[in-house]
């Protein structure tokens, strides 16, 4: 199994170019089980997650070609020949959960195991089932799996009214209404840029949608959908990850792609710490000369508020803060597990239920730790790139689900960082 060996070395200068969203495009890729036409997908990103989505789109019968190297997705299911998505894909993944509603949509049927992916918490499937329910199909679990049939003349228009934030089931009840009878109302909505993305997409494919970023949106359904070509957000999480490199170790580095609409309360955080952040046609510049950040609280929220993906990370950066900060989880349970592998590198931590108290030191020492989930993994690394010595990252599979390339975009700003092979034992 590989690992991840790291040593700190300074600051870190350059320009680092941020990849389409992982989280966009695997919404984006069950967008094509609605249509017979081609849709075509640029600037994806390359990584596990979007092999895994590829996997069970043609284990149901669509054809996906990756082009230019994987950033050009080309896809058509056209010739369906499975409404199945089997246990041995969908457990790989959560976000497997979004063929769901697009084959119930488009052919009236669908039976799709209950998904896994990372140990964060319960993250249920029950909001995507009751808006399609809403929508009147008939739902059953059986063995794992989700029966699902559309009435006769298909799904019809409801109002469907959330009682909590969710990103999937907006994204699984938008899809589902583009072809519904009727109009569909999706009031408490996820609010997130994925979210824009895919309403963008959609529109282009035919689908009348308005009100993608607010919490209300409206879908008057059509007979079909055609084909487009549609270019992937720039994935936030990754380009806030990368953000704090040089927050962490001193330096400049250019994020290229990035927009500070993308992260304000991130970067609003950043701003409360004192890094400078600037925006111009290339990207979002990070910057930190001297000195050590301040400390500050954060409170992860569904977007527009601090994203809880990027939790982690920037309480790797607290670690070195200068004062005591607060983090409040809200989102998902068991999302501190990076707390403990942080402390083996020398931080103080002190994590009560969802939240945690940092108490910053002067420096981090590299050790041996392992990632517990795809967002811990990154902020190990973070840590190790601003620590003494060398560490290593253990269970990186992790981080192939949410980052591509990072060792060679790292080795980019100046890094030290490799990929090795954990060593056998005897």
């Amino acid at each position: 199994m590989d690992q991840i060996l790291v040593r700190g070395n300074g600051p870190l200068n350059g320009d680092i170019a941020i990849a389409g969203a992982k989280n966009a495009c695997l919404a984006l890729m069950p967008a094509t089980l609605l249509t017979d036409q081609p849709l075509t997908l640029t600037n994806a990103p390359r990584l596990s997650d979007i092999r895994t989505m590829t996997q069970l789109l043609q284990s149901l019968g669509s054809e996906v070609a990756s082009l230019q190297d994987g950033q050009v997705l080309a896809l058509s299911s056209h010739a369906m020949s499975s409404h199945r998505a089997d246990y041995d894909i969908v457990r790989k993944m959560r976000a497997s959960i979004l063929v769901l509603g697009p084959m119930l949509a488009r052919d009236g049927h669908a039976i799709v195991s209950l998904p896994g992916g990372c140990a964060i918490g319960a993250r249920p499937v029950d909001l995507h089932l009751r808006a399609l329910e809403q929508m009147g199909a008939s739902l059953e679990l059986l063995d794992g799996y989700v029966h699902a049939k559309a009435p006769s003349g298909g799904l019809r228009g409801a109002v469907v009214d959330f009682p909590l934030v969710s990103v999937g089931a907006t994204e699984n009840a938008l899809m589902a209404a583009t072809l519904a009878r009727g109009t569909t109302v999706l009031n408490n909505a996820a609010r997130e840029p994925e979210i824009v993305d895919l309403a963008r997409c959609l529109r282009a494919m035919g689908a009348q949608i308005d009100g993608e970023g607010t919490s209300s949106i409206t879908i008057q359904g059509v007979d079909a959908l055609h084909g487009a070509t549609h270019p992937v957000v720039t994935d936030r999480i990754e380009l806030g990850t990368y953000m704090l490199a040089p927050v962490m170790c001193g330096g400049e580095v250019t994020c290229l792609g990035g927009r500070i609409e993308l992260l304000e309360s991130f970067c609003e955080k950043l701003d409360e710490a004192g890094v400078s952040v600037t925006e111009s046609e290339r990207g979002l510049t990070v910057s930190r000369q001297n000195g050590a950040v301040k400390a500050v609280n954060v409170r992860t929220e569904p977007f527009p508020g601090f994203p809880t993906d990027l939790q982690a990370q920037i309480m790797a950066m607290l670690c070195l803060a200068d004062g005591v900060s607060e983090l409040e989880e809200t989102i998902f349970e068991n999302r501190f597990m990076h707390a403990p592998e942080l402390a083996r590198m020398g931080a103080r931590i002190d994590v009560h239920g969802g939240h945690a108290r940092v108490t910053g030191v002067e420096r981090l020492k590299g050790a041996p730790v392992m990632a517990t989930d795809l967002r811990a993994s990154v902020s190990l690394i973070l840590a190790g790139l601003a620590a003494e010595g060398e560490t290593v990252v253990s269970r990186v599979y992790h981080l192939d689900r949410g980052y591509e390339k990072v060792v060679r975009k790292l080795r980019g700003i100046g890094a030290d960082i490799e990929r090795i092979r954990e060593p056998a034992h005897e």
